[in-house]
């Protein structure tokens, strides 16, 4: 058993959402809604219920809202708290400042996730830490995905990287590992290799790294290493990094139980829209009943 615990937990949320503009044009993407909460409330909570006590979100220019957001409202709350017929909404509305520790940061270039875990490297320390990307809300309320990944990384030592199969042909869209089954645990993989954005004849398997990823500190030497040798303008990836733990024999993948939707998608919002809906405790009745009266006139 490993006996460091994750305490800490990185949200990359610093790009632009160009695949949802004009939405995201003055509301940042990690702020659009799921029903009631913005996409980012359902991450940050993710990781609290992870056990994680302090939170740096990566943001960029315009996206001061996020951090108002977990600010306290006091003019709000004073005319929610006084009103019994609101008190739901007022323990609601305190929640968000509640949560965890969440802290904040910019990002003033653009150089890819890897820069930007770079950027929290004072914050994370000398700690193994949890990132949970900006654009993935991952569902399961009874075993939280993060959770997942903490747990087998206090159990193994090991960098631990959230993983599905998804189809062929969105490979290229994500990234590809070369793994096998891990000898002690069925749960997990041995991953030997990944390639970001893979071509047809790049592809080793369809797991692919969904969102989620619990790193021990040394990434950061090796980030700093991969940055001094990126060519000017280019992306930095911090899956270049991860594969580098991979061929040391460092990294496991886990095959997560959760339903995963893309925020930066403008299908991945619809779908977590209706989905999350349906089983809201407010509404989710009454839109089960519009959905089955809509699907009947399709």
């Amino acid at each position: 058993m490993f006996t460091m615990k994750i305490k800490k937990a990185i949200i990359p949320a610093a790009g632009l959402g160009t695949r949802v503009l004009p939405a995201s044009k003055a509301v940042p993407k990690e702020m659009l809604n799921i029903v009631d909460k913005p996409a980012i409330q359902y991450i940050v909570e993710e990781a609290a219920a992870a056990g994680i006590e302090d939170i740096l979100i990566i943001t960029n220019r315009g996206k001061g809202v996020i951090e108002d957001h977990f600010d306290h409202s006091y003019e709000l709350e004073d005319k929610l708290k006084d009103n019994p017929s609101k008190k739901d909404l007022y323990e609601d509305v305190l929640a968000c400042s509640n949560i965890a520790n969440v802290y904040f940061l910019r990002q003033k270039e653009t150089k890819g996730l890897g820069h930007a875990i770079m950027c929290a490297k004072s914050f994370i320390g000398n700690e193994p830490f949890a990132i949970l990307y900006g654009d993935d809300v991952i569902i399961n309320d009874e075993y939280p995905v993060t959770k997942q990944l903490v747990d087998a990384f206090e159990k193994t030592g090991k960098g631990i990287v959230g993983v599905k199969e998804v189809p062929r042909k969105d490979v290229s869209k994500y990234c590809s590992l070369d793994v096998t089954p891990h000898a002690d645990n069925a749960a997990l993989m041995d991953v030997h290799n990944i390639i970001e954005k893979p071509t047809e004849d790049q592809i080793m398997s369809c797991f692919s790294i969904l969102g989620r990823v619990v790193a021990p500190p040394q990434v950061f030497d090796y980030l700093a290493e991969d940055l001094a040798n990126t060519p000017e303008g280019e992306e930095l990836y911090f899956t270049d990094t991860l594969a580098r733990l991979g061929k040391e024999g460092n990294l496991l993948a886990l095959d997560f139980d959760g339903i995963r939707y893309d925020m930066g998608n403008k299908l991945g919002i619809m779908k977590a829209n209706c989905e999350v809906a349906l089983s809201h405790k407010e509404i989710g009745e009454d839109f089960k009943a519009y959905i089955k009266d809509l699907a009947s006139k399709i």
